[in-house]
């Protein structure tokens, strides 16, 4: 008879969800990677975030996008999470299922995500 009140059975639940958050910007540098390769580069071009001038693709703009230690790129300190990729999806499901999300008001993880990411209409 398992006991209801048994952790056993979590344990590798939370194994599992510390690999998804450890691997988190491992994901965001690879598709930052592939969102500045030119067959998608348009796509991902919010307001001339990333190419300089339409007529010339090739120059890529840099100012904009700033490098980070670990390789990824962030505008005005948020990490730049782009079109490329499912991370919308998997860094919401993450900041949905903390413990510290349950929040007083309505906005209070739209504001504690904007702190740490920005992507397109967010």
């Amino acid at each position: 008879v398992v006991d209801a009140l048994s952790r056993k059975e979590r344990e590798p639940l939370r194994v599992r969800a510390l690999v998804i958050s450890l691997d988190l910007p491992k994901q965001i540098l690879n598709a930052q990677t592939e969102a500045r390769k030119l067959e998608n580069i348009k796509k991902e071009d919010v307001g001339g975030m990333l190419v300089e001038n339409a007529k010339n693709p090739d120059a890529i703009r840099e100012q904009k996008l700033e490098p980070r230690a670990d390789g990824t790129q962030c505008l005005n300190g948020s990490s730049w999470i782009t079109c490329y990729g499912d991370l919308w999806t998997v860094i919401m499901h993450e900041s949905h299922k903390l413990k510290y999300s349950i929040h007083p008001g309505s906005d209070k993880i739209y504001q504690d995500m904007k702190k740490l990411y920005w992507w397109p209409n967010m």
